[in-house]
């Protein structure tokens, strides 16, 4: 498992991955992993307040996601799942949309987003909608240009419970075969809903990636500047044309799968207490506070901007204008089917029924 900072906050060497960013990138992304976790708490107490349909908390998987997130290039292009929330949040996609879509109020039509597709709701989907994409950067002749500015690639997130599902695995075959400039990160945060990563696979997911005949590599997904040094590795083979890596992400769902699950009906609270030791943000704290980079006042001052955070956030909710059931079908599709118009007409049917 790559590491190059310890659960106590000390660096590190790995010989075959250097971080290289500087002090002030990591106060940066210290602040994104505070501001993202009061987000996700804002969501979910939100949820708890009736004001949200469903939360899926991220607690526990920031820096696997902000560290991944920020070796993103402007012309690369993310494909999540339903819980990237702090991806979201440093590639600069409105807050608004990721709750509405929990809250109703938006089908997920995120059209104007190139960099950062809409949430996949179905379990894996995103996967293929990834490769293909891929495969069309290829084709497009963005790959593997002298100019390394002018290459891309596409990155797709998915859960250790996905890469159970069929879908993600025919992804991994076509990604193979054409060898697509994409990078399949994987979260493995111990659980599938309720199942844990012991009953999905016999070994270590980063090695499946050999039967399909590409790379896979573990990393600490606790550790910001070895996901960003992993990934940073990953994308730029995807972009020069080696093709498609599958990076697993080792970390912990502290939270609960979704806010309609009890995850103490089947995980031991000493598992949670010992993952709290390997926390994301006080370990990168605590390596700051020593190199003298961060201290008190300037955590006080993200503190304060991460309550100016959750009170946007809460008076979003506010902003949101319900959509009706009209508008949604119109979304769609650009034109409509004869299949979507006959469900039109059978939604309006029923709703007369319950009218009369």
């Amino acid at each position: 498992m790559v590491q190059l900072l310890t659960p106590d906050g000390e660096r590190v060497a790995n010989d075959d991955f250097e971080f290289t960013g500087s002090a002030d990138d990591l106060a940066g992304y210290l602040r994104d992993m505070i501001l993202a976790r009061r987000f996700d708490a804002e969501a979910t107490a939100l949820q708890r307040h009736g004001e949200l349909g469903l939360w899926t908390p991220l607690i526990g998987q920031e820096a696997a996601q902000v560290g991944s997130a920020h070796a993103l290039r402007a012309a690369d292009v993310c494909f999540p799942s339903y819980r990237e929330h702090a991806v979201a949040m440093v590639l600069g996609v409105p807050l608004s949309n990721l709750l509405g879509l929990f809250r109703g109020t938006d089908g997920g039509h995120w059209e104007l987003l190139e960099k950062f597709k809409n949430y996949q709701i179905v379990i894996g989907c995103q996967a293929l909608h990834a490769t293909g994409y891929a495969m069309g950067i290829q084709l497009d002749g963005a790959v593997g240009n002298d100019d390394s500015g002018q290459n891309a690639a596409a990155i797709v997130y998915h859960g250790d419970g996905a890469a159970s599902q069929g879908d993600v695995n025919e992804a991994y075959v076509f990604a193979a075969s054409y060898n697509a400039p994409v990078v399949f990160f994987c979260q493995n945060n111990q659980w599938a809903i309720s199942e844990p990563i012991a009953l999905q696979s016999r070994i270590p997911l980063f090695q499946r990636a050999q039967g399909f005949g590409f790379p896979g590599i573990q990393v600490d997904g606790n550790d910001v500047l070895a996901v960003k040094a992993v990934t940073d590795w990953a994308m730029e083979r995807a972009r020069h044309g080696d093709g498609p890596t599958f990076i697993e992400a080792y970390t912990y769902r502290m939270g609960a799968h979704t806010t309609s699950d009890d995850p103490t009906k089947y995980r031991e609270s000493s598992d949670e207490e010992a993952w709290r030791g390997r926390d994301p943000i006080l370990r990168l704290t605590t390596y700051l506070r020593n190199l003298g980079a961060v201290d008190d006042a300037w955590l006080a001052a993200v503190e304060d901007e991460a309550k100016s955070l959750g009170a946007d956030v809460r008076a979003t909710i506010a902003e949101l204008k319900d959509v009706t059931m009209d508008e949604l079908f119109e979304t769609v599709y650009a034109e409509p089917t004869v299949a979507l118009e006959s469900q039109r007409r059978e939604y309006a049917a029923y709703l007369a029924g319950e009218d009369a």
